[in-house]
């Protein structure tokens, strides 16, 4: 079957948007499409029908085809929760911890269940489209590598190199990528994709020239801002700060976290026309006006925490509380807002206790254990959501607490507090459900616009389906995958 790899000269290039779009473009042909990447660092993670864990990019992509999400999607997933240490994520499940030795060897290892993922989705498509991560030209990585040229080589998939123009420089990093990538490295390139092109596109017409002139490589297009990108949950957190918030009266605030994951959870209420979702980076204070806070999910709950007290946003959060507002806690966040967090086993450090914000009578036991499944049922006001858990850890009541979800076949989940302002749980994709989003609108004093996330999702897909059908040589990728 065929396949086609898309590497980029660096990161937030726009691969993943990219591969996303060529999916449904495939698929919308008529084909049968796969996504796959190798190997995947981020803390945006999806559940997948197996009850493994994958990069939500990969999860994104899957959509795109139409398909289900599978573990093969993405088969090495490196989940950071310290400046130098990664959770190790094998086909779906934890293979323990790792440092930057991975960097320096370790990966090499992991290119068998990663060429055995890729086989496995080579025989049930028609063609696999590959991401890389990161950018080949950071040759100092080469070595043991299996997300970029190791496994193009390994595995013989040709490879098609973003560039990011919005970011300026577009020509020297493709060309400096030729310049630094080892001859047989730079031959498994056959073409380029110049992204991100704000204005006409012909007037790069003289660049595309130039770039093939010094590389050898062939243009395959230029590919325009697309804006239906914005309604696509991102991967990395380097995002946050750039997403537009919106201007509506009901203000809700999100600090965040150094490890913060699933961060896509606020997509909705960024869209909704009456909120103002206010991504609070380090430095800043809490909005004291903000009619919810939410803590969000994070990788590393005891760090995360040390860093809301460095921050004063606990402060922050405790006036909050006494002026009357109102707080959510999601999944990490729910942990934070308990009486203790306690990790005996040592899963995020050093075994220990930590007291938390005291805000729910509950109290949070680390566990090796992971919790990985797709969850359904009813929450706020008895209205319907649907979502998943991804964490560690166990949350008891340590009072009588009203849950917060009532789970299809698994009870209650989540707390409220006696006067109902304060509330948390474990649940992701809380707000994707157009009802259950309603009804936090309406708490707050809002309206919904009534949106079906997901819907608006898929739609913007079709929409970057389209524009890569008009500017890129759709024909002469298929040509080089096959």
């Amino acid at each position: 079957m065929a396949a086609v790899m898309l590497q980029g000269t660096g990161s937030d290039v726009g691969k993943s948007v990219l591969v996303a779009g060529l999916c449904r473009a495939l698929t919308n042909r008529g084909l049968r499409v796969r996504p796959f990447k190798p190997q995947n660092m981020s803390n945006n993670a999806a559940v997948t029908a197996d009850g493994g864990e994958i990069g939500r990019a990969q999860a994104l992509q899957a959509l795109a085809c139409r398909t289900e999400a599978t573990v093969d999607m993405n088969p090495v997933l490196l989940k950071p929760q310290g400046d130098r240490t990664s959770q190790v994520i094998v086909h779906g499940r934890v293979q323990g911890t790792t440092g930057n030795h991975y960097f320096r060897g370790g990966r090499a290892a992991l290119l068998g269940p990663v060429i055995e993922s890729y086989e496995r989705l080579r025989a049930e498509a028609d063609i696999v489209v590959v991401e890389g991560a990161g950018s080949p030209a950071e040759i100092n990585l080469r070595a043991g590598d299996i997300a970029n040229m190791g496994f193009a080589r390994a595995t013989n998939v040709p490879v098609i190199l973003v560039g990011d123009i919005d970011r300026g420089g577009v020509i020297a990093s493709l060309v400096g990528t030729h310049a630094v990538l080892d001859r047989a490295d730079a031959a498994m390139i056959a073409g380029f994709i110049v992204n991100k092109f704000r204005g006409d596109p012909r007037l790069f017409d003289d660049g595309v020239g130039e770039i093939a002139r010094r590389t050898g490589w062939r243009g395959l297009g230029v590919v325009p801002w697309l804006a239906a990108a914005a309604l696509l949950p991102a991967e990395d957190a380097v995002v946050l700060d750039r997403r537009a918030a919106g201007s509506g009266r009901i203000r809700i605030a999100v600090p965040m976290l150094p490890r913060i994951a699933n961060f896509d959870d606020f997509d909705p209420l960024r869209l909704e026309p009456e909120v103002e979702l206010m991504m609070v980076p380090p430095g800043q204070p809490l909005a004291g006006d903000a009619a919810l806070i939410i803590i969000p999910g994070t990788k590393a709950t005891i760090a995360d925490l040390a860093f809301v007290r460095a921050q004063g946003w606990d402060i922050d959060i405790a006036a909050h509380v006494r002026r009357g507002g109102r707080v959510l806690g999601i999944c990490g966040g729910y942990q934070m807002l308990g009486q203790s967090i306690t990790d005996p086993e040592g899963v995020e450090g050093p075994p220990g206790s930590v007291a938390g914000l005291g805000h729910l009578p509950v109290a949070t036991r680390l566990t090796a254990t992971k919790q990985l499944r797709r969850i359904g049922g009813t929450g706020l006001g008895g209205a319907a959501f649907a979502g998943y858990e991804i964490h560690v850890g166990e949350t008891h009541h340590l009072e009588p607490l009203a849950p917060l979800l009532a789970c299809d076949g698994l009870g209650p989940d989540g707390a409220v507090s006696t006067d109902g302002r304060i509330a948390g749980c474990y649940a992701h994709g809380l707000f994707d459900h157009r009802e259950q989003r309603a009804a936090w609108l309406a708490l707050l004093g809002g309206v919904s616009d009534g949106a079906d996330h997901p819907a608006r999702v898929d739609a913007a897909l079709d929409e970057i389906a389209a524009a890569l059908e008009d500017c890129l040589d759709i024909d002469a990728i298929l040509k080089i995958a096959a």
